[in-house]
C-alpha cells in the first residue's frame, strides 16, 4: 500500500463516488470512517464530505439508489440517509466559527482542508477520495496516520482553541481513549485541566451521551481515570468524583477470609467496572457498578480497632440513584433495577457461610427476583483483590452459593415469585373490605413462605391465613404495613439523625 493511499471497500462507497464523478462533484469519506478502516475496526456509519452542497447531493443519492428518505439539518448543511442498512451522513465542506457562550457554530462553505481543520483530533482529521480516478487517495494534513500508529489523541489546532470552540470535545477525547485504548497528548490534557469548567455550557443530554458511550466501551477505566485526574469528572458526575481519596478498611467475611479493598474507592470502583465489562454489556448493570459504593463518602466513619466503616452505604446509595438519574437526564425506566443492584450488592457475600439458613437464601431469591443473575455478576466483579488465591477462593464461595440457591429455588419456586394468595382472595376469605388489614395479612403470608413456616402453596397459604386472621383483625390498625421493598430502602436509625 502506498503511504498516501488506503484500502477502501468497494460497494456503496464506490457507487456513490461514480455518481459524484458523473455529476462533476468532488467528495471524500472522512473522520471516524477513515480512522476505523485504518485500524481494522468494524464501522457501520459512513461520513462523506461534499465540496459544495451536501444536502443537494444527498437528495441526488436518494433518487439514484431508491434509498430511505433523506433527513436534513439545514443549519449545519448536513443530510442523513440509509442505503442497504448502512447509515450515511453527507455534509458540505465547511468552516466553523464558535462564540464563547455557545457550542453551536456559525457555518460557512469551505474547502476539504477547512473541513478537516475543524475536527476534534488528528486521527479523525483524515479524508480519502472516493472518485474513480483517485479512489483511496489519502488527505492527512495533520499527520493523523502517525498518531494512529502512536495511539495518540492530538488536536489538529491548539487544544485550547479546539476545546473552547466545542467543550464536548474534551469528553470525546476520553471516550476515544476508552474505545480505542489511546492516550491524550499532554498538551490536550493540560487544556482540559485549564478549561474543565467550560463543559457547563454543553447540554446535559450531550454530556450524558458521551458518558454512556464511554461506559459502553470494553474498558471504561481508560477514559474515566484520566477524566477524573484532569478534574473534568467533578463537573459532570460529582458523586463519582468524590469517591477519590476515600480510604477503605479490610472487611472480614463470614468464612473468615479478609478482603483488602483498593485503598481508594474511586479506583476500586473502576476495577469493579472493568471486571464487569468483561462479562456483561448491560449498560445499566455497568452503571450500577459505578453506583454500588457511591454513598461511601456520606457514610464513612472511623471505629477504633476496626478502621473505616461505611454502615448503611447500600441503603443510602439506593436513595441517591433517582436524583443522579434526574440530574444527568438519564431515562427513568432503569431506576428500579439500578436501585436494586446498589441495595443488594453486599447481600450474596453474607450468605457464603454454610450455616446460613434456607430462609436467608429465600429472601435473597425473593428480593433479587429476575435480576439475580445480574446481581451475582456485579458481586463477582466486586472481587478486586490482587491476591489470585483469594480471588479463587471467593469465586468458589460464590459457586457454592449459586448451587445452594438453585436447590432452594427448585424446591420453593421463588424466582419470579408471586404471593400464593392475592388481596382479592384475602378480602373474600376474611369478609373484609380494602384497607390496611389486607396488606398486613398479605405481608404475614409472604414472610411465612420466606421463613419456611409454610410451603409456597395456595392451599397452605389459605390455611395459614385462617390461622392468623383473627389475631390480626382484633388489633388496632393505624397505619399501612411497610412492604419488604420499603424495608430494604429504609435508612438505618443511626443515619436518620
Amino acid at each position: 500500500m502506498q503511504k498516501d493511499h488506503i484500502e477502501l471497500p468497494e460497494g456503496i462507497v464506490s457507487r456513490i463516488g461514480e455518481l459524484a464523478a458523473r455529476e462533476g462533484i468532488e467528495l471524500y469519506v472522512v473522520g471516524g470512517y477513515v480512522r476505523d478502516l485504518m485500524l481494522g475496526r468494524e464501522t457501520k456509519d459512513i461520513d462523506i464530505s461534499v465540496v459544495g452542497d451536501g444536502i443537494a447531493f444527498a437528495r441526488r443519492v436518494e433518487k439514484e439508489f431508491s434509498s430511505s428518505r433523506v433527513v436534513t439539518f439545514e443549519k449545519f448543511g448536513t443530510a442523513r440517509l440509509a442505503i442497504d442498512g448502512v447509515e450515511i451522513e453527507f455534509v458540505g465542506t465547511r468552516r466553523e466559527e464558535y462564540h464563547p457562550e455557545s457550542r453551536k457554530p456559525d457555518v460557512t462553505v469551505g474547502s476539504i482542508e477547512d473541513d478537516l481543520r475543524r475536527r476534534d483530533f488528528t486521527v479523525n482529521a483524515m479524508a480519502s477520495s472516493i472518485l474513480p480516478g483517485s479512489f483511496g487517495a489519502l488527505i492527512d494534513p495533520f499527520d493523523g496516520r502517525k498518531d494512529l500508529e502512536r495511539r495518540l489523541l492530538r488536536t489538529p489546532l491548539d487544544p485550547a482553541a479546539t476545546f473552547s470552540d466545542d467543550p464536548l470535545r474534551m469528553m470525546r477525547g476520553f471516550r476515544f481513549a476508552a474505545q480505542l485504548d489511546f492516550r491524550l497528548a499532554e498538551d490536550a490534557l493540560q487544556a482540559v485541566r485549564d478549561m474543565k469548567d467550560r463543559i457547563s455550557i454543553v447540554s446535559a443530554e450531550r454530556v450524558r451521551d458521551e458518558f454512556l458511550k464511554t461506559l459502553g466501551s470494553a474498558r471504561p477505566s481508560r477514559g474515566f481515570a484520566p477524566m477524573q485526574e484532569s478534574g473534568l469528572m467533578e463537573h459532570i458526575f460529582p458523586e463519582f468524583h468524590t469517591l477519590a481519596g476515600v480510604d477503605q478498611r479490610s472487611i472480614e467475611y463470614p468464612d473468615g477470609v479478609r478482603n483488602f479493598h483498593h485503598k481508594d474507592v474511586f479506583y476500586h470502583t473502576l476495577k469493579v467496572l472493568d471486571n464487569l465489562c468483561g462479562i456483561s454489556e448491560n449498560i445499566w448493570l455497568r452503571f450500577s457498578a459505578i453506583l454500588h459504593d457511591i454513598a461511601k463518602p456520606r457514610t464513612k466513619a472511623f471505629v477504633k480497632g476496626t478502621g473505616w466503616t461505611f454502615h448503611g452505604h447500600p441503603e443510602v446509595g439506593a436513595r441517591m440513584v433517582k436524583p443522579i438519574f434526574r440530574r444527568m437526564k438519564l431515562p427513568m425506566e432503569p431506576i428500579p433495577f439500578v436501585k436494586k443492584m446498589v441495595l443488594l450488592h453486599l447481600r450474596p457475600i453474607a450468605l457464603i457461610n454454610e450455616e446460613v439458613t434456607d430462609a436467608a437464601v429465600r429472601r435473597l431469591l425473593f428480593d433479587a427476583g429476575e435480576d439475580l443473575d445480574e446481581l451475582l455478576m456485579l458481586c463477582r466483579s466486586d472481587i478486586t483483590s490482587k491476591n489470585p488465591k483469594l480471588v479463587k477462593r471467593y469465586l468458589r464461595n460464590y459457586d457454592r452459593l449459586v448451587a445452594r440457591m438453585q436447590e432452594v429455588e427448585e424446591r420453593d419456586r421463588l424466582r419470579s415469585w408471586q404471593p400464593p394468595v392475592d388481596g382479592e382472595t384475602i378480602m373474600k376469605e376474611c369478609g373484609i373490605k380494602p384497607g390496611v388489614a389486607v396488606g398486613i395479612l398479605k405481608t404475614r403470608i409472604e414472610d411465612a413462605v420466606l421463613d419456611g413456616i409454610i410451603p409456597n402453596d395456595h392451599d397452605a397459604a389459605l390455611r395459614y391465613l385462617h390461622k392468623i386472621k383473627d389475631d390480626v383483625l382484633s388489633k388496632p390498625l393505624k397505619k399501612k404495613p411497610r412492604s419488604r421493598k420499603s424495608e430494604l430502602n429504609s435508612l438505618p436509625e443511626d443515619l436518620k439523625k
